[in-house]
């Protein structure tokens, strides 16, 4: 297996919603050359709007924040329009044993340091 070299910054509870298999698109405003697996960062901030947690079992408060927690393929990115990017998701894998990364993480993609 190729080592995973970047990581994605996403929020949850996106996170967990790629891990489950549930989300299989992420939506940037800028695309991206990225055709490999990368670590999935569990943003410090969830998004807390209802919408976004219909279906969850879980809260905001249980879902780990501010570490790397999985790691997914990205497989294809594709224009959808002026500003925005889809970003096709496959194969997600959770760690049984989550990642603190000793660097801060950038917005998008960024190197972990372990």
């Amino acid at each position: 297996m190729a080592t995973i070299t970047r990581a994605i910054s996403i929020k949850q509870p996106f996170v967990e919603q790629i891990l489950r298999g549930t989300k299989r698109y992420e939506y940037r405003s800028v695309p991206t050359n990225i055709r490999e697996r990368v670590y999935l960062y569990a943003s410090l901030k969830p998004r807390l709007e209802n919408k976004h947690w219909r279906g969850m079992n879980k809260s905001a408060d249980e879902l780990p924040k501010g570490k790397i927690v999985g790691s997914v393929e990205i497989a294809d990115c594709r224009k959808r329009g002026p500003k925005d990017f889809v970003y096709k998701l496959a194969n997600p894998k959770r760690l049984r044993v989550h990642l603190l990364p000793k660097n801060h993480p950038a917005p998008i993609f960024w190197r972990p340091q372990f």
